[in-house]
């Protein structure tokens, strides 16, 4: 235990310095691999090219003010006219167009939709033939801009396809003049070793022996040659250098554009006509849907029906059977009509009995009215 204690204190205790940038940094400088520089030599060209090289090495003449001016501008110039022209066919590109259609594309897409809320069902076969007209109207329009918008994608892909094409004779002519430059190189710096190792020292051991001023100067242009030469081989260097960086910048160029054209093509290939076959089986479903939506109120409608025609022939049975259960005519009827007759006839008994007392009555009272006319008449003759 205590000898893992002991591990344990020596593994996390903490190192102090006063460096430690310093350490840092040669940590990290070991960590770099080292990189052997790339020579060029004639081992790199066939030995038909290496033979080029030689001959074309013996017919330099670096006095010649206009050689040196023009050596290797021949390659330079292949270069720089074949850029250009692969730069006048490109750029009148709109490089965003492609995104833009793919974004007009999925926003195209995205607006489709096909679930509706609709509220209520009065006028239901009217709404339902409404909404596939709409459905369908909706699906034309959208089906147009798509067309239009695949129609830019198929140009854009005509023209990266014709990029890439481009792009390839640009890396195949880049590449012959990237191996035509380092046989200027080699063929110069074989002329210029030559120069120097054996006609330079040969001229300023003449001047030395002759001491002739002429030869001094002579011998001077011939150092100043050699410089103005070499230098002119130092940018062919350079020019080599920049045809090197532009192989692996054109391949990334190119697999950019091949890249963008295969996304064309898949969008062309499967997008589309995946998103026609799902707009037409939208389509379909919303037919079965409606179909379903409509079989379900006709359904709906004829329970209505029914069971307000069962109600009604229920009501108009029971109606039908009490009415049949009844006489011609009510009993309460006859009662009311018998107690209304016996009323009747005890009012024209106790009528005929008045009358029949105030004719009595009327018969005294004329009686004694006559009477006493007769006896006013009898006192009148008195």
């Amino acid at each position: 235990m205590d000898e893992e204690k002991q591990a344990l204190e020596a593994n996390t205790m903490p190192t102090l310095t006063l460096t430690p940038d310093l350490e840092e940094t040669a940590e990290q400088e070991k960590e770099v691999p080292a990189v052997e520089p790339v020579i060029l030599d004639e081992s790199s060209f066939t030995p038909e090219e290496q033979k080029v090289i030689q001959d074309f090495a013996e017919k330099i003449d670096i006095t010649n003010s206009t050689v040196v001016l023009q050596y290797g501008s021949a390659a330079q110039k292949k270069l720089s006219d074949f850029s250009e022209n692969a730069l006048s066919s490109v750029r009148t590109k709109d490089l965003g167009e492609v995104g833009n259609a793919i974004t007009d594309l999925v926003g195209e897409l995205k607006g489709f939709d096909v679930d509706e809320n609709e509220k209520g069902i009065a006028g239901f076969f009217k709404k339902t033939a409404n909404k596939i007209t709409n459905l369908q109207a909706k699906y034309d329009k959208v089906e147009n801009n798509v067309s239009r918008i695949s129609n830019t994608l198929e140009n854009h892909q005509v023209q990266l396809l014709k990029d890439i094409a481009m792009l390839d004779k640009m890396y195949d002519r880049n590449l012959a003049n990237y191996k035509e430059l380092g046989m200027y190189i080699l063929a110069g710096k074989r002329k210029l070793k030559d120069v120097r190792e054996n006609v330079l020292p040969e001229m300023m051991e003449k001047a030395k022996k002759t001491g002739d001023p002429a030869d001094s100067q002579a011998a001077n242009d011939m150092a100043a040659f050699c410089d103005r030469f070499e230098k002119k081989i130092h940018d062919l260097e350079l020019t080599r250098m920049v045809s090197l960086q532009m192989a692996p910048q054109i391949r990334l160029v190119q697999n950019n554009d091949t890249l963008m054209a295969e996304k064309i093509q898949s969008t062309l290939t499967n997008t589309i006509p995946l998103w026609k076959s799902q707009m037409v089986l939208a389509l379909g479903m919303e037919h079965s849907v409606q179909a379903t939506k409509a079989q379900r109120e006709v359904n709906e409608m004829t329970n209505t029906l029914l069971k307000k025609n069962a109600e009604k022939l229920h009501m108009a049975t029971v109606e039908t059977a009490k009415e049949s259960e009844r006489g011609i005519v009510d009993l309460e009827t006859l009662k009311h009509t018998n107690q209304m007759l016996i009323q009747t006839l005890d009012e024209v008994v106790k009528i005929q009995d008045d009358g029949r007392t105030r004719r009595r009555e009327a018969e005294a009272e004329l009686a004694r009215i006559e009477g006493e006319l007769k006896q006013k008449l009898l006192d009148i003759r008195q």
